[in-house]
């Protein structure tokens, strides 16, 4: 056996089932035998049907639960019968001569331990993370206060992904990427296989390591390429990942280096952790905040003009307002008013003005009517109605401008579609456009592109010409993005073709995996995979319907914390009631959810399925609990998780 490939998959069935066509390819290319194993590790979103029915070469371990990254390619690893090993991410492509490009080199230098290649996000730009340094407490402080980033090519400051070699040279490193981890057998039989006290993160660095302290070399070769879609299990700019990456810096210093030298790093990694955990929270509210301050501020100054022209113009008594005014009352409108506009759905996208006065039309009667039962400050009927009426302008009126200076219209309510073309065949591109209609994507199809030479285009508008000419193409149509049919195109051309087309202007990439329902891609190396399928719609994740489900979800846990002297004695886990009802309130827990299902997006995790109401005589299996989650998700009303939690009263304490 010449090649063992080890996949651990999580939830990513879209995924892992281009990496594997992309694997299928590369081993009918290798010429020696190979074996591939999948480890998935409890999924729920049809991963291990799928690897059945479209891959019965695969090896398949099912995991129960979710033992982490180290164990779960442990558990391959110790099969492996290859004289290579390579473990590789599930959201990535190899190229077709990935595999025999790397045995062969690893074949002639012979002193190799472990070997990595050069990897490309979703874009086809170069992911630094390719190459890397030992992170040493020097360089791991470099890296953690941005020193780093700022000087990326600096022999000093550049260590962590060795910004001063040259990327399309082969050179000896320290570290390889976990995505794409090509090892000698024989050398992890004298080193051991992957450090388990590292559940995500940290275990990559700690074998490279353990390679080099053994004698071997780990070498960066750059003589094949393969897309990494960094993002979809990697939350880079989430707090979580934030702790984990960092804390595995912490265990690997505490592993290798002397005592008292982990002991001081271990300190300034901890105190780096809370930094960028700070500064990650700090991004994502200024992000989501930003709209609603802007708005805000909006208001107040319009109020403030307001007040002062009808205490010069209109007043009957020509005095100032008192200081309250400007001070209490108009914050407190503008929070009404802006609450009111949120739950009717003004920050939703599309941008719709009647969702606007909607909410203000009813943040104004409701400003009016508790106005009339606080005397000290009841201060003047027409500024509330005044400053409603420039709350609808304000807030309209900023929406058109951002519109405009973006789109060049002012067709506020109409979301701008993208201009795509399909690169590949015509029956490649009628599927993808049906693919793309089911799915309702907002997209306007300009034509294909033929992967082929063309004689003439005539009896055929949909043409727009050949891959040859695919840039003067992007450049005339002004196309926002482009579809690859991987049926007609092998990995290798796509990555070429994302290598070589010009960053501007700037153009998405996504690709259908042959007979693939999927079509796949990534705008950055930072941001989450992204695709499009043939899923139904749920109303469980339309925005009002969200907001509407946290609205129950916090009065609910209100009346049961109210009503616990009582409900206590009926629930089964005391403890975990009380418990269940502060995480609902806070936001981490949701009292009914997807359990069995995986949601399209990060969620709160639920204490109940609606599963969990059906009365049977039997257990009910994970297909039919994924079935009736399905419905309860398409046809959502907040109605339903009332019935499901009066239905489960006694088993409200449950772990979520």
């Amino acid at each position: 056996m010449k090649l063992s490939v080890v996949i651990v998959n999580y939830n990513v069935c879209y995924f892992l089932e281009q990496a594997l066509l992309s694997v299928r390819r590369a081993v009918e290319k290798l010429g020696a035998p190979a074996e591939v194993f999948v480890v998935d590790n409890n999924s729920v979103d049809g991963s291990v049907a799928m690897v059945r029915a479209r891959f019965p070469e695969v090896i398949l371990i099912e995991n129960k639960d979710n033992p982490g990254f180290s164990k779960a390619n442990n558990q391959a690893m110790r099969r492996a019968q290859g004289q290579y090993v390579l473990l590789l991410n599930p959201d990535t492509v190899v190229e077709e001569d990935t595999f025999r490009a790397c045995c062969d080199f690893m074949d002639a230098h012979p002193d190799g331990g472990g070997l990595g290649v050069k990897m490309l996000d979703g874009q086809g730009k170069f992911l630094p993370e390719s190459k890397r340094g030992l992170p040493t407490p020097t360089v791991a402080f470099y890296k953690i206060f941005g020193l780093a980033s700022l000087f990326p090519k600096s022999r000093t400051f550049g260590r962590y992904h060795l910004g001063f070699l040259d990327k399309d040279q082969p050179h000896e490193i320290a570290v390889l990427s976990g995505a794409f981890m090509l090892m000698r057998q024989r050398a992890l039989d004298q080193v051991g296989l992957l450090d388990e006290d590292y559940f995500m993160y940290g275990e990559d660095i700690d074998l490279s390591y353990r390679l080099t302290q053994g004698g071997w070399k780990n070498y960066y070769f750059p003589g094949t390429r393969i897309i990494h879609y960094k993002g979809e299990s990697t939350k880079r700019t989430s707090v979580n990942y934030v702790f984990v990456f960092y804390r595995a810096m912490v265990i690997f210093a505490r592993k290798h280096f002397a005592p008292q030298r982990a002991g001081t790093f271990s300190l300034l990694i901890n105190l780096a952790i809370w930094l960028r955990a700070g500064v990650a929270v700090g991004q994502r509210l200024v992000a989501q905040a930003a709209p609603v301050l802007l708005d805000a501020g909006l208001l107040y100054g319009g109020m403030y003009f307001l007040k002062t022209y009808w205490e010069q113009n209109h007043k009957y008594v020509r005095t100032d307002y008192p200081a309250a005014f400007m001070l209490v009352a108009v914050p407190a409108y503008i929070v009404v008013w802006l609450t009111s506009a949120y739950f009717s759905g003004a920050y939703d996208r599309p941008t719709k003005t009647a969702r606007i006065v909607r909410g203000i039309f009813l943040g104004t009667v409701l400003i009016s009517a508790i106005s009339n039962f606080l005397d000290a400050y009841r201060f003047s009927k027409a500024l509330i109605i005044l400053g409603g009426a420039w709350s609808m302008a304000a807030m309209v009126g900023r929406r058109l401008a951002f519109h405009f200076w973006r789109y060049r219209d002012l067709r506020l309510s109409e979301r701008r579609q993208k201009n795509v073309a399909i690169v590949g065949s015509a029956t490649e591109s009628h599927r993808v456009r049906r693919l793309l209609e089911t799915a309702a994507v907002q997209a306007r199809i300009i034509g294909y592109v033929s992967p082929t030479e063309t004689t003439s285009s005539s009896g055929n508008d949909d043409l727009l010409g050949e891959v040859r000419q695919l840039e003067d193409i992007i450049r005339i149509y002004a196309l926002d993005e482009l579809i690859f049919c991987g049926k007609d195109l092998s990995a290798s051309q796509i990555i070429a073709l994302m290598v070589a087309l010009p960053q501007q202007p700037p153009v998405a990439y996504k690709i259908l995996p042959e007979d693939s329902e999927y079509i796949i891609g990534s705008s950055s190396k930072d941001a989450p995979g992204d695709y499009y399928a043939l899923d139904i719609a749920l109303n469980l994740f339309r925005p009002q319907e969200s907001r509407n489900k946290r609205v129950l979800d916090v009065l609910l846990s209100l009346l049961l914390l109210l009503g616990a002297p009582l409900l206590i004695w009926v629930e089964k886990e005391k403890v975990g009631f009380l418990r269940n009802c502060l995480r609902v309130l806070m936001g981490s827990c949701t009292w009914v959810g997807l359990r069995y299902a995986a949601p399209p997006r990060r969620t709160a995790r639920p204490i109940l399925s609606p599963a969990d109401a059906v009365p049977a005589a039997t257990a009910l299996s994970e297909a039919t609990r994924r079935r009736l989650e399905l419905l309860y998700a398409k046809d959502y009303e907040p109605s339903m998780d009332l019935s499901v939690v009066l239905r489960c009263l006694r088993e409200l304490g449950r772990q979520a």
